[in-house]
């Protein structure tokens, strides 16, 4: 999810959007998110609030999470975001990783 393919995947989300009462969206796969891609899942959490929608973030990837984490954005969101059990360990202190 990326300014390349931005308008793509705003239109996908928006028709998918229309279409239903409520939309899951698995994050899951996306390997790379920017500030577009970002604003893209911004705009479709705000357009099915307007239209009495539900839209929920699911199987957040690491590109994902950091995006949303940086922006702190993860409440407006509302989804409960699983870390995988390896991406815990290694941000565990004393996981045998230097500092410098």
């Amino acid at each position: 999810m990326n300014i390349y393919n931005a308008t793509a995947q705003k239109n996908m989300l928006l028709n998918a959007l229309d279409g239903c009462q409520e939309l899951d969206i698995d994050l899951s796969q996306v390997g790379e998110m920017d500030t577009a891609g970002f604003q893209i899942l911004l705009l479709t959490k705000r357009e099915a609030l307007k239209a009495g929608k539900a839209v929920r973030l699911t199987g957040h990837s690491k590109a994902v999470t950091e995006l949303i984490d940086l922006y702190n954005m993860a409440s407006y969101f509302g989804d409960p975001m699983i870390i995988p059990a390896e991406e815990r360990a290694a941000a565990k202190p004393g996981n045998g990783k230097s500092a410098g």
